[in-house]
Protein backbone atom coordinates (compact mmCIF):
# COMPACT_ATOMS: atom_id res chain seq x y z
CA UNK A 1 0.00 0.00 0.00
CA UNK A 2 1.14 3.78 -0.69
CA UNK A 3 -0.09 7.03 0.90
CA UNK A 4 0.02 10.39 -0.87
CA UNK A 5 0.11 13.98 1.29
CA UNK A 6 0.65 17.10 -1.40
CA UNK A 7 0.85 19.93 0.72
CA UNK A 8 0.11 23.34 -0.68
CA UNK A 9 1.39 22.33 -4.34
CA UNK A 10 1.86 25.45 -6.72
CA UNK A 11 2.79 25.63 -10.40
CA UNK A 12 2.88 28.06 -12.39
CA UNK A 13 4.00 28.13 -15.75
CA UNK A 14 5.46 31.87 -16.57
CA UNK A 15 2.53 34.10 -15.96
CA UNK A 16 0.11 30.63 -15.93
CA UNK A 17 -0.85 29.47 -12.04
CA UNK A 18 -1.44 25.69 -13.01
CA UNK A 19 -2.19 24.76 -9.36
CA UNK A 20 -3.02 27.45 -6.35
CA UNK A 21 -2.08 26.01 -3.19
CA UNK A 22 -3.67 22.71 -3.39
CA UNK A 23 -3.27 19.71 -0.67
CA UNK A 24 -4.48 16.43 -0.79
CA UNK A 25 -4.77 13.26 1.43
CA UNK A 26 -4.77 10.02 -0.87
CA UNK A 27 -5.76 6.99 1.67
CA UNK A 28 -3.86 4.09 1.17
CA UNK A 29 -5.38 1.21 -0.43
CA UNK A 30 -8.30 3.04 -1.73
CA UNK A 31 -9.53 4.38 -4.95
CA UNK A 32 -9.07 8.48 -5.27
CA UNK A 33 -10.49 10.00 -7.79
CA UNK A 34 -9.71 13.23 -9.38
CA UNK A 35 -13.01 14.68 -11.69
CA UNK A 36 -12.20 18.24 -13.02
CA UNK A 37 -12.90 19.65 -16.30
CA UNK A 38 -10.32 19.88 -19.07
CA UNK A 39 -7.45 22.86 -18.26
CA UNK A 40 -8.33 22.19 -14.63
CA UNK A 41 -4.95 21.38 -13.26
CA UNK A 42 -5.41 17.34 -12.80
CA UNK A 43 -2.93 16.13 -15.27
CA UNK A 44 0.10 18.98 -14.00
CA UNK A 45 -0.70 17.19 -10.11
CA UNK A 46 -0.24 13.65 -11.30
CA UNK A 47 2.88 14.54 -13.03
CA UNK A 48 4.65 16.09 -9.67
CA UNK A 49 3.28 13.40 -7.84
CA UNK A 50 5.34 11.47 -10.70
CA UNK A 51 8.24 13.76 -10.23
CA UNK A 52 7.77 14.10 -14.24
CA UNK A 53 7.70 18.00 -13.32
CA UNK A 54 8.42 19.63 -9.94
CA UNK A 55 6.13 22.00 -7.82
CA UNK A 56 6.90 25.48 -8.11
CA UNK A 57 6.49 25.29 -4.40
CA UNK A 58 4.92 22.70 -1.68
CA UNK A 59 5.92 19.47 -1.48
CA UNK A 60 4.46 15.47 -2.23
CA UNK A 61 4.87 12.94 0.46
CA UNK A 62 5.43 9.04 -0.21
CA UNK A 63 4.29 7.25 3.00
CA UNK A 64 4.90 9.98 4.85
CA UNK A 65 8.34 10.88 3.92
CA UNK A 66 9.66 13.50 0.84
CA UNK A 67 9.15 11.68 -2.27
CA UNK A 68 12.12 10.69 -4.24
CA UNK A 69 12.92 9.04 -7.07
CA UNK A 70 13.28 5.77 -5.98
CA UNK A 71 9.72 6.02 -4.74
CA UNK A 72 8.51 6.06 -8.74
CA UNK A 73 9.42 2.56 -9.31
CA UNK A 74 6.89 1.88 -6.68
CA UNK A 75 4.32 3.82 -9.04
CA UNK A 76 2.58 2.86 -12.43
CA UNK A 77 1.12 5.78 -14.10
CA UNK A 78 -0.86 5.11 -17.13
CA UNK A 79 -1.12 8.52 -18.86
CA UNK A 80 -3.67 10.16 -21.08
CA UNK A 81 -1.55 10.13 -24.06
CA UNK A 82 -0.58 7.04 -24.77
CA UNK A 83 2.86 6.20 -25.74
CA UNK A 84 4.09 3.37 -27.26
CA UNK A 85 6.77 2.39 -29.52
CA UNK A 86 4.81 1.32 -32.63
CA UNK A 87 7.64 -0.74 -34.52
CA UNK A 88 8.72 -2.79 -31.78
CA UNK A 89 6.87 -6.26 -31.10
CA UNK A 90 4.00 -6.28 -28.59
CA UNK A 91 5.90 -8.93 -26.23
CA UNK A 92 9.46 -6.90 -26.78
CA UNK A 93 7.83 -3.62 -25.75
CA UNK A 94 6.02 -5.07 -22.65
CA UNK A 95 9.05 -6.91 -21.50
CA UNK A 96 11.16 -3.68 -21.80
CA UNK A 97 8.51 -1.39 -19.88
CA UNK A 98 8.57 -4.06 -17.13
CA UNK A 99 12.24 -4.48 -16.99
CA UNK A 100 12.50 -0.49 -16.25
CA UNK A 101 10.29 -0.84 -13.33
CA UNK A 102 12.77 -3.18 -12.10
CA UNK A 103 11.67 -6.58 -12.78
CA UNK A 104 13.87 -9.42 -13.60
CA UNK A 105 13.02 -10.59 -17.19
CA UNK A 106 11.82 -14.11 -16.34
CA UNK A 107 9.56 -12.28 -13.58
CA UNK A 108 8.22 -10.03 -16.16
CA UNK A 109 8.18 -13.00 -19.01
CA UNK A 110 6.19 -14.66 -16.68
CA UNK A 111 3.30 -12.05 -15.36
CA UNK A 112 2.89 -10.99 -18.65
CA UNK A 113 2.03 -13.95 -19.98
CA UNK A 114 -0.69 -14.26 -17.43
CA UNK A 115 -1.57 -10.80 -18.01
CA UNK A 116 -1.70 -11.18 -21.78
CA UNK A 117 -4.01 -14.30 -21.29
CA UNK A 118 -6.21 -12.49 -18.75
CA UNK A 119 -6.99 -10.06 -21.65
CA UNK A 120 -7.57 -12.03 -24.24
CA UNK A 121 -4.26 -10.74 -26.09
CA UNK A 122 -1.87 -13.87 -25.63
CA UNK A 123 -1.72 -14.10 -29.85
CA UNK A 124 -0.30 -11.15 -30.01
CA UNK A 125 2.92 -11.39 -28.39
CA UNK A 126 4.74 -11.25 -31.54
CA UNK A 127 3.02 -8.81 -33.63
CA UNK A 128 4.09 -5.34 -34.04
CA UNK A 129 2.69 -2.46 -32.05
CA UNK A 130 0.95 -0.64 -34.82
CA UNK A 131 -1.15 -3.68 -35.98
CA UNK A 132 -3.21 -2.82 -32.65
CA UNK A 133 -6.31 -1.69 -32.99
CA UNK A 134 -6.90 1.32 -30.55
CA UNK A 135 -8.66 -1.28 -27.73
CA UNK A 136 -5.62 -3.96 -27.99
CA UNK A 137 -3.07 -1.38 -27.64
CA UNK A 138 -4.78 0.55 -24.15
CA UNK A 139 -4.62 -2.99 -23.06
CA UNK A 140 -1.50 -3.50 -23.68
CA UNK A 141 -0.67 -0.04 -22.13
CA UNK A 142 -2.47 -0.87 -18.76
CA UNK A 143 -0.99 -3.71 -18.58
CA UNK A 144 2.50 -2.64 -19.04
CA UNK A 145 1.12 0.22 -15.76
CA UNK A 146 0.61 -2.73 -13.90
CA UNK A 147 2.65 -5.60 -14.14
CA UNK A 148 5.11 -4.89 -11.72
CA UNK A 149 2.30 -5.00 -8.97
CA UNK A 150 3.32 -1.10 -8.05
CA UNK A 151 1.76 -0.27 -4.71
CA UNK A 152 0.36 3.28 -6.39
CA UNK A 153 -1.14 3.46 -9.40
CA UNK A 154 -2.14 6.72 -11.16
CA UNK A 155 -4.61 6.02 -14.27
CA UNK A 156 -5.55 9.13 -16.24
CA UNK A 157 -8.64 8.70 -18.54
CA UNK A 158 -8.08 4.61 -18.23
CA UNK A 159 -11.72 4.21 -19.91
CA UNK A 160 -11.16 6.36 -22.79
CA UNK A 161 -11.70 4.83 -26.11
CA UNK A 162 -12.63 1.36 -24.70
CA UNK A 163 -16.33 -0.20 -25.85
CA UNK A 164 -18.34 -1.52 -22.98
CA UNK A 165 -17.43 -4.87 -22.66
CA UNK A 166 -13.45 -4.01 -22.18
CA UNK A 167 -14.44 -1.33 -20.23
CA UNK A 168 -16.08 -3.19 -17.75
CA UNK A 169 -13.19 -5.59 -18.29
CA UNK A 170 -10.63 -2.38 -16.93
CA UNK A 171 -13.05 -2.17 -14.02
CA UNK A 172 -12.98 -5.54 -12.36
CA UNK A 173 -9.05 -5.43 -12.81
CA UNK A 174 -9.24 -2.11 -11.11
CA UNK A 175 -11.14 -3.39 -8.22
CA UNK A 176 -9.67 -6.31 -8.03
CA UNK A 177 -5.96 -4.65 -7.49
CA UNK A 178 -7.41 -2.30 -5.16
CA UNK A 179 -8.66 -5.43 -2.87
CA UNK A 180 -5.07 -7.10 -2.81
CA UNK A 181 -3.42 -3.78 -1.70
CA UNK A 182 -3.25 -1.22 -4.38
CA UNK A 183 -3.85 2.14 -4.29
CA UNK A 184 -5.37 3.82 -7.13
CA UNK A 185 -5.92 7.33 -7.84
CA UNK A 186 -8.09 7.56 -11.18
CA UNK A 187 -8.42 10.92 -12.81
CA UNK A 188 -11.26 10.64 -15.19
CA UNK A 189 -14.65 12.88 -16.65
CA UNK A 190 -16.80 9.96 -16.21
CA UNK A 191 -18.42 10.68 -13.26
CA UNK A 192 -20.39 7.32 -13.40
CA UNK A 193 -17.21 5.73 -13.24
CA UNK A 194 -16.55 7.77 -10.32
CA UNK A 195 -19.61 6.58 -8.45
CA UNK A 196 -19.03 2.75 -8.92
CA UNK A 197 -14.65 2.73 -8.10
CA UNK A 198 -13.95 5.76 -5.93
CA UNK A 199 -14.46 5.61 -1.98
CA UNK A 200 -12.46 9.43 -2.21
CA UNK A 201 -12.39 11.85 -4.62
CA UNK A 202 -10.57 15.77 -5.04
CA UNK A 203 -12.41 18.28 -7.19
CA UNK A 204 -10.11 20.58 -9.15
CA UNK A 205 -11.43 23.33 -10.66
CA UNK A 206 -9.73 26.86 -12.21
CA UNK A 207 -5.89 25.16 -10.31
CA UNK A 208 -7.61 25.56 -7.09
CA UNK A 209 -9.18 22.16 -4.98
CA UNK A 210 -13.08 22.77 -4.91
CA UNK A 211 -13.65 19.80 -2.27
CA UNK A 212 -12.38 16.58 -1.27
CA UNK A 213 -13.73 13.67 1.08
CA UNK A 214 -15.32 10.27 0.90
CA UNK A 215 -17.56 10.23 -2.49
CA UNK A 216 -21.03 9.02 -0.50
CA UNK A 217 -19.97 12.11 2.62
CA UNK A 218 -19.80 14.77 -0.34
CA UNK A 219 -23.35 12.95 -1.40
CA UNK A 220 -24.72 13.39 1.26
CA UNK A 221 -23.80 16.93 2.19
CA UNK A 222 -25.36 18.10 -1.11
CA UNK A 223 -28.33 16.03 -1.09
CA UNK A 224 -31.50 17.73 0.03
CA UNK A 225 -32.50 14.64 2.13
CA UNK A 226 -35.89 13.73 0.04
CA UNK A 227 -37.49 10.71 0.29
CA UNK A 228 -38.45 8.32 -2.62
CA UNK A 229 -41.49 5.87 -2.05
CA UNK A 230 -42.61 3.05 -4.14
CA UNK A 231 -45.84 1.60 -2.82
CA UNK A 232 -49.35 -0.42 -4.01
CA UNK A 233 -52.92 0.39 -3.11
CA UNK A 234 -55.70 -0.76 -4.87
CA UNK A 235 -55.38 1.66 -8.01
CA UNK A 236 -51.65 -0.02 -8.98
CA UNK A 237 -48.18 1.27 -7.79
CA UNK A 238 -47.07 4.33 -7.74
CA UNK A 239 -43.57 6.01 -6.60
CA UNK A 240 -43.90 9.63 -4.84
CA UNK A 241 -40.80 11.86 -3.85
CA UNK A 242 -41.47 13.18 -0.62
CA UNK A 243 -39.43 15.95 1.55
CA UNK A 244 -38.16 14.45 4.63
CA UNK A 245 -39.40 15.17 7.77
CA UNK A 246 -37.87 15.46 11.42
CA UNK A 247 -38.76 11.81 12.19
CA UNK A 248 -38.35 9.66 8.54
CA UNK A 249 -40.32 7.29 10.54
CA UNK A 250 -43.49 9.32 10.84
CA UNK A 251 -43.87 9.57 6.88
CA UNK A 252 -44.07 5.86 6.44
CA UNK A 253 -46.11 5.61 9.07
CA UNK A 254 -48.74 8.17 7.58
CA UNK A 255 -48.99 5.75 4.07
CA UNK A 256 -49.05 2.43 6.32
CA UNK A 257 -51.82 4.32 8.18
CA UNK A 258 -53.53 4.35 4.58
CA UNK A 259 -53.46 0.59 4.17
CA UNK A 260 -51.02 0.84 1.32
CA UNK A 261 -48.08 -2.00 0.74
CA UNK A 262 -44.82 0.05 1.21
CA UNK A 263 -42.29 -1.44 -1.66
CA UNK A 264 -39.40 0.12 -1.41
CA UNK A 265 -38.49 3.51 0.95
CA UNK A 266 -34.98 5.37 0.43
CA UNK A 267 -33.46 8.60 0.91
CA UNK A 268 -32.89 10.21 -2.48
CA UNK A 269 -28.66 11.26 -3.39
CA UNK A 270 -27.76 13.30 -6.06
CA UNK A 271 -25.61 12.29 -8.30
CA UNK A 272 -22.45 13.22 -8.51
CA UNK A 273 -22.05 14.20 -11.78
CA UNK A 274 -24.95 17.08 -10.74
CA UNK A 275 -22.58 17.88 -7.74
CA UNK A 276 -19.70 18.35 -10.29
CA UNK A 277 -21.66 20.52 -12.44
CA UNK A 278 -22.83 22.37 -9.54
CA UNK A 279 -19.51 23.37 -8.23
CA UNK A 280 -17.73 24.16 -11.24
CA UNK A 281 -20.50 26.33 -12.35
CA UNK A 282 -20.31 28.09 -8.67
CA UNK A 283 -16.52 28.35 -9.12
CA UNK A 284 -17.02 29.72 -12.53
CA UNK A 285 -19.37 32.47 -11.67
CA UNK A 286 -16.95 34.00 -9.22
Amino acid sequence: MAKISCKEICKHFGEKVALDHVSIEVPEGRIYGLPGPNGAGKTTLIRIINRITIPTSGSVLFDGAPIRQEDVEKIGYMPEERGLYRKMKVGEQALYLARLKGMSGGDARSALKEWFERFDIGGWWDKKVEELSKGMAQKLQFITTVVHRPSLMILDEPFSGFDPVNAALIRTEILRLKDEGATIILSTHNMESVEELCDDIALINRSRLVIEGGVEAIRRQYGNNDIELVYTDASGRHTEVLPRETDGNSTLQAFLDRGVTVNAYRELMPRMNDIFIKLVKGEDAQ
